[in-house]
């Protein structure tokens, strides 16, 4: 058996490691994949971004998935998380929009805002 103390550090360095929003470099592309994201086509727009990525020799970039991220009327979702900058949620996206958004967001700075959830809901 573990030591308090052990126990603790074991904790604060798990914490550190799933801890989204301190001290992350680079950029992280989130796709909602829970099953409203699936049915509505998430697995090919997570593909084109993972084949962007790859494609571009994007090192500083990280494409990973979620389950329900909250709003499945406008699956797919896709999160960018860019450091420094305030998260940008794309909705109703699909494979050649995921590359436009590799292209101009990621890529060259520019939000897609004709992608976003704002854009959506006006």
């Amino acid at each position: 058996m573990k030591s308090l103390a052990e126990l603790a550090k074991i904790r604060e360095e798990a914490l550190k490691k799933v801890d989204i929003r301190k001290e992350r470099k680079g950029t992280r592309i989130v796709v909602g994949m829970a099953t409203c994201g699936i049915s509505a086509g998430a697995r090919p727009v997570l593909t084109a971004l993972l084949e962007e990525v790859n494609k571009r020799n994007l090192t500083d970039v990280e494409v990973t998935q979620t389950g329900c991220i909250g709003v499945c009327k406008l699956e797919p979702l896709v999160e960018v998380y860019k450091e420094g900058e305030e998260k940008v949620t794309y909705v109703d996206m699909n494979a050649e929009k995921a590359k436009r958004v590799i292209a101009e967001h990621i890529v060259n700075g520019k939000v897609v805002s004709e992608f976003t959830i704002g854009a959506y809901e006006k």
